[in-house]
């Protein structure tokens, strides 16, 4: 019993010292914070926090890897029958369903998502971000979702159009308080992802 009961105390210190990063990136920007910011906004002693992060950028990246290999996971679960339905041209929900299940996990991490893509948090996340989505979507590996010779551009240039794009209209979505639901910003992304720019804005029927 007493190792659950430590497990349990892990996760929650480790939720604390998660929730001070993101409040200290709001008032102060990551740069300026240190450790004794962090362990005196989470409440815990110094000890406590080297015996998980090194330092406050360890703490980051694990933060950080922690979300890109949910998203990960998510996406690997997902994206084979996206691909699947997209190449028989059958009108599906898969393509949505994919989209609302990343919005869904976005929304719950929303203040470390929001702090740390925002202009005081961590400036390379967004190219960490693109390297990953290039190495899960397009990556020359056999884990690769998508493969290269059936692409119609240079892999490198697609990639980073999906990637920017999606960042940017995640960023709009949690700079503008996340007034519309996962549900709507699904069908938002969907239909400029499925049917280009072009035809969201109504120029091309």
């Amino acid at each position: 019993m007493r190792d659950n009961n430590s497990d349990l105390r892990i996760i929650r210190t480790k939720e604390s010292i998660r929730k001070a990063l993101v409040e200290l990136i709001e008032e102060k920007g990551f740069e300026a914070i240190t450790v004794k910011d962090l362990t005196t906004r989470a409440k815990i002693n110094r000890g406590t926090f080297y015996a998980h992060y090194k330092d406050k950028f360890d703490l980051m990246t694990k933060c950080e890897e922690e979300i890109m290999l949910e998203i990960y996971t998510i996406a690997k679960q997902n994206l084979p029958a996206v691909i699947a339905t997209l190449e028989t041209n059958s009108p599906n929900l898969k393509p949505f369903q994919l989209a609302v299940l990343l919005f869904e996990y976005l929304n719950e991490n929303n203040g470390f998502m929001k702090a740390v893509l925002g202009p005081k948090g961590d400036l390379s996340f967004q190219t960490k971000l693109k390297d990953f989505m290039w190495k899960t979507l397009f990556g020359n590996d056999s884990n690769a979702l998508i493969k290269e010779d059936s692409l119609l551009v240079p892999a490198q240039y697609l990639a980073s159009y999906v990637a920017s794009a999606h960042i940017g209209v995640i960023q709009q979505w949690l700079n503008s308080g996340r007034k519309e639901t996962p549900q709507e910003m699904a069908r938002i992304l969907s239909t400029i992802t499925l049917n280009g720019p072009f035809f969201a804005a109504g120029l091309k029927k």
